[in-house]
Parts: structure tokens; C-alpha cells; sequence
């Protein structure tokens, strides 16, 4: 017998699964026009206000079912960790909004170096993918490849910004970049600002193998 409960539960995740698709293909598009130049700053914007809108649908979903059934074990975790995912997917689309806004500010990028970027967006995409693919198969073990690939990502960060700041000391000892730095101040402080948002991401996507294991386990993941 199908418990009341049980279609409140199959409603939350649900929405969860359009959540993931949305904000994953709010990530790619968004890099994407960073590598195409495509304006697509209304659209982007678009997919995030749905994702806020359905994140606050999802809150007000958990808080009815508490409320009314009381959940307990498995089912109270999944409720918990599916407001915390929820909330993981709105910020990829709110991420997203922000890179396609950073490109929108500095203007064209068409001649810069976009190595660095393309690098680190190559990695969060996997995760992504890696941390729907575990929220799709209860997946508690992947959780910590993600912790592994989220250290390379944050490696990447703290080289480019080392890079720019060492660079920029060279351009003040001999008035003249490096070759591999050859770019304008606005291609620099867009990639600088792109990485950052991609950072983040990566971030939440091991928030969401974080809650991943929780649901399964009931317990925390070891932080990496």
C-alpha cells in the first residue's frame, strides 16, 4: 500500500531530477559562450530564477511533509539532504549567471588566452556529471573522488592567481609580460573571476556527494 508520504517523497525527488538537469546544462552552456562569445545572458538568467523557484519549492515541500508525517530513518534523511542538494543545484545556476554576467561586464574576450578556464571547466563538468550520477544510483562512494578531483580544481585556482601576481611583479621590474601572460588586463581578471565561480561550483557539487553518502549512510562523509 503506496503510504501518503511516499508520494510527497516521490514529488521532491522529482523536482530534484529536473533540478539536475537544468543547472547542469546551465554550467555548460555557460561555458560554452565563454569559449564561443554567444551572448545568452537573459537565458541563463532564465534557468536560474526556475532553479531558485523550484529550490523554494522543494523547502516548502520537506517542511508540509515533516509537518504532516513525521518522517523518521531513511526517509527524514532524504528529506533533509534534498533540501541541501536543492539548494547545491539553484547555486549552479546562480554560478552560471554569474560567468555569463562576468563576460557581459569585461566585454570581448575573442583574443585572450581561454586555456586556463577551459582547463578547470572540463574538471567541474565531470563532477557534476559524477555527483548526479551518484544522487541518480545512491552512489555513497563517490564522495570522495569528488573531494580528489574539488583539490585539483582548487590547485588550478591558487596557480592562476599565483601566476597573475608574479607576472604582474615582472611587468613592474621590466615593464613587459611574459609571453604566456600576453593579454590584456580584462582578459586576466574575467578568467581570474570565471575560475572562482567554477571553484565554487566544484564546491557544491561535493556538497552533493556529501549528502549523497548521508542518505545512504546516516552518517557525515569524511571531508577530503
Amino acid at each position: 500500500m503506496t503510504r501518503l508520504l511516499d508520494l510527497g517523497l516521490d514529488r521532491i525527488r522529482n523536482i530534484i531530477m529536473d533540478m539536475a538537469k537544468l543547472s547542469e546544462n546551465s554550467v555548460s552552456t555557460a561555458i560554452d559562450s565563454y569559449q564561443s562569445g554567444a551572448h545568452i545572458k537573459k537565458q541563463i538568467f532564465d534557468w536560474s530564477e526556475k532553479l531558485r523557484v523550484l529550490q523554494e519549492e522543494v523547502s516548502d515541500l520537506v517542511v508540509e511533509l515533516i509537518a504532516r508525517y513525521q518522517p523518521v530513518a531513511s526517509d527524514l534523511r532524504f528529506i533533509k539532504s534534498c533540501m541541501e542538494i536543492s539548494y547545491g543545484f539553484s547555486r549552479f545556476g546562480r554560478y552560471s549567471y554569474d560567468i555569463v554576467d562576468v563576460l557581459e561586464t569585461m566585454g570581448s574576450i575573442a583574443d585572450c588566452d581561454k586555456s586556463a578556464v577551459l582547463e578547470m571547466s572540463k574538471i567541474v563538468m565531470e563532477m557534476i556529471d559524477i555527483s548526479l550520477q551518484a544522487l541518480q544510483s545512491r552512489d555513497k562512494n563517490a564522495v570522495e573522488k569528488l573531494y580528489q578531483m574539488d583539490n585539483i580544481v582548487d590547485a588550478l585556482y591558487r596557480k592562476y592567481l599565483r601566476d597573475i601576481i608574479e607576472s604582474s611583479q615582472k611587468q613592474q621590474q621590466n615593464n613587459k609580460l611574459p609571453s604566456e601572460y600576453n593579454n590584456s588586463p580584462h582578459c586576466y581578471i574575467s578568467a581570474l573571476l570565471i575560475l572562482r565561480y567554477l571553484e565554487r561550483i566544484s564546491d557544491h557539487a561535493c556538497y552533493i556527494g556529501d549528502s549523497v553518502h548521508y542518505i545512504v549512510t546516516g552518517v557525515s562523509s569524511p571531508r577530503r
